[in-house]
């Protein structure tokens, strides 16, 4: 049989839709508990209510200490998982790691804000330390002739994912009595449950079906570690030499954080103007089933006009809706930016990955995809904390808001400089 050149189990349909059903499973933590229930809930029940300022600036904060542990370790855990073809084993360790924290989020009792931050901490450590795993294994599924509809396809299928278990959530707080559930507040923590339920449930085909890419011969853990520390002077040097992966990584750092931000704070901003909690809530809901089909048609859009100019226009998008949150007043413009999010989400996170994975050495992927989610993680702590801190400062939530524009300028400038056409060159041609 004549050989392709393809590595095994790359464009294979049952590997493909299990490595996008990780997405699935582990969208819920992204819906329901970062960007849903678990702001509206520490502001209203486990933090100071009457204090919304400081409530923002302790969540910005727990926010961005998750990021700085993840940031810290994802070039380690990249060059590990290269090393010792342990991709699948350290997502399985990550992901229950953030399975087990949000499912503890249960037991914390009302003011005790302190243990809800540090199990939030906890489960963005696991699920964002998973991640660096999850978009390493791309490669392995995906040949790069696919890359961006499958990149693009596992988003979408999070958002769905996500959105469908969130709108079960909703339904639950809003109508608790429905599922013989005596108050909201109960409903809220059984919801956290859910979510460790629905992660766990749909990362099986993944760890089942999906193929562990080999780098060689096969090393242990602790060995992995010992040359995984030695690799990370390498991967700078790496870096040094592609040049173009090092502009691309500066703009993402800056881009990526406005969005995480937007993600992350949007509720706990919209609490802070007055705005009811099932308004709120409704919005999420909206994002999630906006965002699934846009993340599917902002593919075909990038493929009419190029990856790169479909990522220019997302992020000037993200520029407006943060110009646009300084001055609203109304549930309805709530609404409307919710609307817009969802548009251009899904879009600029699939096609800011698979770009990534055009301009880096294939074989490689694991140890460059720990510096992309370590300046990812990086730049999440500036946007948070930034917010925070301008919020507090000033006593503006809208200044707040305002601020994470600066991040998109940066990003933006910094990616119309990157050349693809010449990363795709250095990629193929760079030395392994």
């Amino acid at each position: 049989m004549k050989n392709s050149g393809m590595p095994a189990g790359q464009d294979s349909r049952k590997g493909i839709i299990s490595w996008s059903l990780y997405d699935w499973g582990n969208s819920a933590f992204a819906t329901t508990v970062m960007g849903g229930f678990f702001p509206l809930f520490f502001k209203a029940y486990w933090s100071d209510p009457a204090n919304p300022q400081a409530s923002t600036f302790y969540l910005g904060s727990s926010v961005s200490i998750a990021s700085i542990i993840v940031a810290l370790s994802a070039p380690i855990l990249g060059a590990i998982a290269d090393k010792g073809s342990l991709k699948k084993r350290m997502l399985f360790a990550f992901a229950y790691l953030g399975i087990l924290s949000t499912g503890a989020l249960w037991f914390v009792r009302q003011g005790n804000w302190q243990l809800a931050a540090v199990l939030y901490i906890l489960g963005t450590v696991g699920f964002s330390g998973g991640n660096i795993f999850y978009d390493a294994l791309l490669v392995s599924v995906a040949s790069r002739k696919k890359v961006d509809y499958v990149s693009s396809l596992g988003f979408a299928l999070g958002y769905i994912g996500g959105g469908l278990l969130f709108l079960v959530n909703v339904i639950m707080f809003q109508r608790p009595e429905l599922f013989g559930i005596p108050d909201g507040n109960t409903a809220i923590r059984l919801a956290f449950l859910s979510v460790a339920l629905w992660w766990a449930l749909f990362s099986l085909p993944l760890f089942l079906f999906v193929p562990e890419p080999r780098t060689g011969k096969r090393e242990g853990f602790s060995s992995a570690v010992v040359r995984g520390w030695r690799q990370i002077r390498e991967t700078i040097n790496h870096i040094r030499h592609l040049k173009v992966v090092g502009l691309f990584l500066l703009a993402y750092w800056f881009y990526i954080d406005g969005v995480d931000t937007i993600i992350r704070m949007s509720v706990d901003y919209g609490s802070s103007l007055g705005f009811s909690g099932g308004a709120l809530i409704t919005a999420l809901l909206m994002v999630q089933f906006i965002a699934f089909p846009g993340a599917l048609l902002y593919n075909l859009f990038a493929r009419k006009v190029g990856i790169k100019r479909a990522i220019i226009t997302a992020i000037f998008a993200y520029c407006m809706i943060a110009v646009l949150g300084y001055f609203m007043k109304t549930e309805a413009h709530f609404f409307m930016l919710a609307a817009l999010v969802g548009l251009f989400q899904g879009g600029i996170q699939a096609l800011s990955r698979s770009f990534y994975s055009r301009i880096i050495p294939e074989k490689r992927a694991g140890e460059f995809y720990g510096f992309f989610n370590m300046l990812g993680k990086f730049a999440a702590v500036l946007g948070p904390f930034m917010m925070g801190s301008v919020t507090i400062l000033t006593g503006s939530n809208r200044l707040g808001i305002l601020s994470i524009i600066l991040l998109f300028l940066a990003g933006g400038i910094l990616f119309a400089r990157v050349d693809q056409q010449e990363g795709e060159r250095m990629a193929e041609e760079y030395l392994e």
